[in-house]
């Protein structure tokens, strides 16, 4: 997995706004769960990864928040 967040802009909408989440976010944020720790790590990306809009989600797509 090359870990890229540009990989997670079809999520940005449900991120940003709450909207449900398209089927090609769900697949590409199961494709990116390795790099999201390091997404967590990273400060400008943190406010999104962390956000409650992302961890619903994350929940709504079955892939769980990691504990870092």
């Amino acid at each position: 997995v090359t870990c890229s967040p540009v990989q997670l802009s079809p999520c940005l909408g449900p991120i940003n706004s709450g909207a449900p989440s398209p089927t090609t976010c769900c697949q590409k944020l199961r494709e990116q769960r390795p790099c999201l720790c390091g997404y967590l790590k990273n400060p400008s990306l943190r406010q999104y990864v962390n956000s409650p809009n992302a961890r619903k989600l994350a929940s709504n797509c079955g892939v769980p928040v990691p504990q870092c």
